[in-house]
């Protein structure tokens, strides 16, 4: 390799000196080199290269006949392009100059014609302004016709068609004909209102109605049964013709609205005959409710609604044998029976808003208030079917200063309700101690009625309209759990010297109970609906972590989760304890048992019979007795926790302390066997099939 490339610069100094190209010389060293023998090989390389001379000398005379051409046909199509071009450009400049010659000519016609059109448009406009007004004066003239002929339902389905022009005729710009229209559908609709209204009224009247008695003592129908199908007929006959004044009637009449604090669902209008249906009970709830009268008094609350809820009850079977029919042959989706109740609610809501100002600050009149209000709601919606989304008394008292009363009151009255369940003589016994199958859970009175307590408020909020409302009645109930345990917390210390007595006990029971009781709930659609609702909230404001969101999202935890975990660190402490007391008992018995002379103890050929060792008897008594008395005072489940970890500490206490601490001989062994297997492990047979499978350490030694 060092030869070759010395070879090749000495070629390449050489050639630096003489005329032959280096790319010739470069051939020659490729093809011939220092090899003479390879010089044979000219004459084929010679007639190579020679050939390939020739066949580029014939491509060479080709290529110089075709591009010339080429050339020239691609100069000939330029220079007919470029003639073309300036054809063009010349026509261009003359039909420019023509057309602007044309525009000028043409100006002062565009100018004139500019004015003709704005004419015909101004034109068109009247007239179409002069159609609308003769399409009214049409209308309003048969409206005339139709009543001078007492053709009243043509009048009013003429009025509705008027109506809803009035509807189509609201983006125009035209104030005069709106307000022509308008005062015309006014005019027609206040006669027709009238005259439909004084009919519709006598025909109630004849119907006896409104009825205020109960739907067993009522007569609706007539005096005289033989006129009863005219007056039905008539009844639907007026009930349909004012159906059609309805457009027009909401297009006149601006409905009473509470305040936007209220925040009331959106809902249409009562329809017309209803309204005409509800005046006489609305001047009965104004004339009693209002002012000064005797029966408006804000202490009885239930005075108004116990009203409102017999007007719906009294009036619910005619709506619906007579006036739901009607409704449904017109084609209307209304529901009568819930479109009276909406409309007697209104008024309630209308009460409510007025006098809860007036005793937001008297904790009893606003407690009784809030109590007959639930009530109310209560039979409005399971009697009477109410439905979710209508306006309702829950939508008064979510109003912010009335709702953080609630709240505020509601913790108060709970808080003194936990202090007189607590202070109370029976706090601590069970109500069914001495129904076995009922007080499996043993659970003491103050505990049970607590739950209770926390289920009513439960009821009370479950109706509240908006999930963020529920959420703040949520917390209130976890502030009340926490609370609740703390005071337990505090009793439980009290009793700490006497961990094995009936109240520590007690306390154990209801704190098992409660964590029991939420953990139940957790699972609750209601709850877990708020959970749902928590979790967005949360979300939105980033209050917790992502690991937090994601538990709570594929519901590995509940609302009641922190309580739970709280109340279940409690019961481990609080069992512990008892578990510690017992044992350190079981230890004090269990000293001569350590004790025994288990080197030197006969074998068992030597006895007839084998028996207890004498100095376990202490220790194993103590066992027996503590487990009887804590079986009878613990719940079940406590009561398994309680001796499983007795019988843990027990096991390894045997194990180091005696078995692993002493020598035996065969008689000692088989003692202690006879201890442990025929005497320690039956005490615990009672609660489980294989007790020795919770002596591992004492079964395996």
């Amino acid at each position: 390799m060092a030869t070759a490339a010395a070879r090749k610069k000495e070629v390449t100094r050489d050639l630096d000196h003489c005329d032959i190209p280096y790319y010739v010389s470069e051939f020659v060293e490729r093809e011939v080199g220092n090899d003479y023998d390879s010089l044979r090989k000219l004459d084929d390389l010679i007639d190579k290269l020679s050939e390939n001379k020739k066949q580029l000398e014939e491509q060479v005379l080709t290529v110089s006949s075709e591009v010339p051409k080429k050339i020239q046909n691609a100069l000939k199509n330029a220079e007919d392009s470029k003639k073309s071009l300036s054809r063009l450009l010349e026509e261009e400049t003359l039909l420019s100059d023509s057309i602007n010659s044309h525009l000028l000519k043409a100006q002062p016609w565009m100018e004139d014609l500019d004015v003709l059109i704005s004419q015909v448009e101004e034109i068109e406009r009247h007239l179409s302004y002069l159609k609308w007004i003769s399409r009214i004066e049409e209308l309003s003239d048969s409206i005339q016709q139709y009543l001078m002929t007492n053709n009243v339902p043509e009048a009013a389905s003429t009025l509705a068609f008027m109506a809803e022009l009035d509807i189509k005729l609201q983006e125009s710009s035209c104030s005069h004909l709106l307000a022509f229209v308008r005062s015309t559908v006014k005019f027609w609709h206040k006669i027709l209102k009238d005259k439909l209204s004084s009919d519709f009224e006598e025909v109630l009247t004849q119907l006896r109605w409104p009825f205020v008695g109960p739907p067993q003592s009522q007569a609706f129908g007539l005096a005289a049964p033989a006129s009863a199908p005219d007056v039905y007929n008539n009844l639907e006959m007026l009930f349909c013709q004012l159906l059609k004044l309805q457009t027009s009637d909401e297009l006149l009449t601006k409905p009473k609205q509470l305040p936007e604090k209220y925040s009331l669902p959106p809902s249409p209008p009562i329809i017309l005959p209803i309204q005409i249906m509800l005046n006489p009970l609305q001047k009965r709830f104004k004339y009693h409710f209002t002012g000064n009268k005797q029966t408006n008094v804000l202490n009885k609350p239930e005075w108004y609604l116990t009203q409102v809820l017999m007007w719906i009850g009294n009036h619910a079977k005619f709506l619906d044998d007579k006036i739901q029919p009607i409704l449904d042959k017109a084609g209307s989706s209304v529901n009568a029976g819930l479109e009276f109740s909406r409309a007697l609610v209104m008024l309630i809501l209308e009460k409510l808003a007025a006098d809860i100002p007036c005793l937001l600050y008297d904790d009893t009149l606003f407690c009784h208030l809030v109590d007959e209000v639930l009530l109310f709601e209560r039979e409005l919606y399971s009697v009477h079917g109410y439905l979710s989304s209508f306006p309702s008394c829950m939508h008064i008292l979510s109003e912010e200063s009335c709702f953080q009363r609630w709240l505020t009151v509601e913790k108060k009255f709970a808080l003194q309700k936990m202090d007189s369940m607590l202070s109370s003589e029976a706090a601590w016994i069970s109500q069914y101690k001495d129904i076995t199958d009922v007080d499996e859970m043993k659970v003491p009175d103050c505990a049970e009625t607590f739950m209770t307590l926390l289920l009513v408020i439960t009821d009370r909020y479950k109706n509240l309209p908006t999930a963020s409302r529920k959420l703040q009645f949520l917390a209130l109930q976890k502030e009340l759990v926490d609370d609740f345990r703390i005071r337990l917390t505090q009793v439980m210390k009290e009793e700490t010297r006497a961990s094995l007595g009936f109240r520590y006990c007690a306390i154990l029971n209801a704190v098992n109970y409660i964590a029991t009781v939420l953990a139940d709930w957790a699972d609750n659609v209601f709850f877990l609906q708020l959970q749902q609702a928590e979790l967005e909230v949360r979300a939105e404001s980033n209050a917790v972590s992502k690991l937090q969101l994601g538990q709570l999202a594929s519901m590995e935890s509940s609302v009641f989760d922190e309580m739970i975990n709280l109340l279940e660190r409690l019961k481990h402490d609080m069992l512990t304890r008892q578990v510690d007391h017992v044992f350190r008992e079981v230890k004090d018995a269990a000293k001569l048992y350590k004790k025994e002379r288990w080197l030197s103890l006969p074998s068992q050929a030597e006895q007839a019979v084998m028996s207890l060792s004498s100095t376990a008897c202490p220790m194993l008594l103590t066992l027996r007795d503590r487990l009887l008395q804590l079986e009878q005072q613990l719940c079940h489940s406590l009561f398994k926790i309680f001796w499983q970890m007795l019988a843990e500490k027990v096991d390894i206490y045997i194990y180091q302390e005696i078995i692993m601490a002493n020598h035996f001989n065969e008689g000692g062994a088989a003692q202690l066997q006879f201890d442990m297997s025929r005497n320690l492990f039956p005490l615990f047979s009672h609660y489980c099939k294989r007790p020795e499978n919770y002596f591992k350490h004492i079964k395996e030694a």
